[in-house]
């Protein structure tokens, strides 16, 4: 029986730039992006954490998802990043021209299901992840990181149940010279754990 995610993911056979790169500065004064920090400013009593922050190497982070079955856990890690190169972003794009000066750089991220319902129809939690270089956000390009070695299709796992882990990577458009890489996820309306990897 078909379902929307795959729909949407078969419109879009070939890595696009999601975003235009020529768009600069404008999304970054959208009203109320700062709203989740104020309101997680908030004090809390014990034992209750605060979400986000900074994450250690190898230093796993907890957050809930509104799945089609209902809410999960799940744990997160950011294992690593790849970045390309000039040339390899210029092949990935349909107008190279827009991508002078930038590589891709390939988020590989591990999610073990906590507790909640098992997934039958794929999985949302990905969607919390962005890429950030040098603290700008980068641009998505979306179909990327299904060929990539190690990554998995989220739209294609119809079994997921509680202690099974599954790895999902997001490619983004980043400078060239961006000296650090970090991998951002959220829950939605949440403040970002954030994992800090250098790009040498």
């Amino acid at each position: 029986m078909p379902h929307h995610k795959t729909a949407l993911r078969l419109v879009a056979p070939v890595a696009v730039l999601a975003l235009s790169l020529t768009a600069c500065g404008g999304g970054d004064d959208n009203a109320g992006a700062k709203s989740p920090a104020t309101e997680k400013a908030k004090v809390f009593p014990s034992p209750e954490p605060t979400s986000g922050g900074e994450m250690g190497s190898g230093e796993s982070a907890t957050g809930k998802v509104e799945e089609d079955p209902g809410k999960v856990t799940y744990e997160i890690l950011a294992q690593k990043v790849d970045v390309g190169t000039e040339a390899e972003a210029a092949k990935a794009v349909s107008e190279p021209d827009k991508v002078k000066g930038k590589v891709l750089a390939t988020a590989y991220l591990k999610y073990t299901h906590k507790s909640g319902p098992a997934l039958t129809d794929g999985a949302d939690v990905h969607d919390g992840t962005t890429v950030f270089a040098d603290g700008q956000r980068g641009t998505v390009l979306i179909g990327a990181s299904e060929d990539a070695a190690g990554c998995e299709d989220p739209y294609d796992v119809d079994s997921w149940k509680q202690g099974e882990s599954h790895v999902f990577c997001e490619t983004y458009v980043i400078p060239a010279n961006a000296k650090n890489v970090e991998v951002h996820w959220s829950e939605e309306d949440g403040e970002p754990y954030i994992w800090k990897f250098p790009n040498a």
